[in-house]
């Protein structure tokens, strides 16, 4: 399995997190967030036992665009 790694927050304070992958193999994305665990929102949601919910800004939604295709990784 190889992680290509899209894209991160861009205005996060420590640069670190939050983080969007993709997986080559499975072509499925994988996502580094905040942990959700306010009851409320969670609440709102139906997540099996076996998933859980992370956050991520808005603003990240552009590195799941696949406008430059899959197979070229942006430069991060």
């Amino acid at each position: 399995m190889t992680l290509i790694k899209l894209g991160k927050d861009p205005e996060s304070p420590s640069g670190g997190s939050p983080t969007i992958y993709l997986d080559d193999e499975k072509d499925t994305y994988v996502v580094q967030g905040w942990t959700v665990d306010d009851e409320e929102r969670l609440k709102q949601m139906d997540i099996p036992g076996h998933e859980s919910a992370v956050e991520i800004p808005r603003r990240m939604v552009q590195f799941f665009l696949e406008a430059r295709g899959s197979d070229e990784s942006p430069d991060v």
